[in-house]
């Protein structure tokens, strides 16, 4: 995956894990190393303008999505390629979906790095199916790329640490 990212916000974003998400997904989902994908936190008010212009929604949102090739899965012997788009995230609402949640403000940006990067692969959770199967599928990507990513670390305190 060639990942372009970018922090147009003042909020503490770790992009080097951003990226690290995108390349997991990519290989999950058989995404040619050369798929091209852009990923950029913006402020509330450039997402509210995004929000209204495109969805004619008032207010920022989390995660929009923005396709360019209309690409689709891949396949293990049949890669898929091109330009896959845009993801824009506004960290501001992410960080009160995570207070809500729970969760780090960081947990809910790879959340909706995830999210964003299905719908560039045509996942949607218009109807009811759709939305099992979509998000039955963002809770499998994030939770095997954490245990990916963090297997065998000794440097994660234990809960009778924290």
């Amino acid at each position: 995956m060639n990942t372009e990212i970018a922090n147009e916000t003042a909020a503490e974003v770790d992009l080097d894990e951003v990226v690290a998400l995108t390349e997991y997904l990519g290989q999950a989902l058989h995404m040619h190393p050369g798929a091209e994908l852009a990923v950029t936190m913006v402020e509330a008010a450039a997402m509210a303008e995004l929000h209204v212009t495109w969805m004619d929604l008032e207010g920022p949102t989390d995660v929009m999505s923005f396709p360019m090739d209309q690409l689709s899965q891949g396949r293990a012997e049949a890669p898929t390629e091109g330009q896959m788009g845009d993801i824009i995230i506004c960290p501001e609402v992410a960080e009160k979906q995570a207070a809500e949640a729970g969760h780090s403000t960081m947990d809910e940006i790879l959340l909706l790095t995830v999210h964003g990067f299905l719908h560039l692969l045509g996942y949607d959770h218009g109807e009811p199916e759709e939305r099992e199967q979509m998000f039955a599928l963002q809770r499998h990507l994030l939770l095997t790329f954490f245990a990916a990513r963090y297997d065998g670390r000794t440097d994660i305190p234990t809960p009778t640490e924290v």
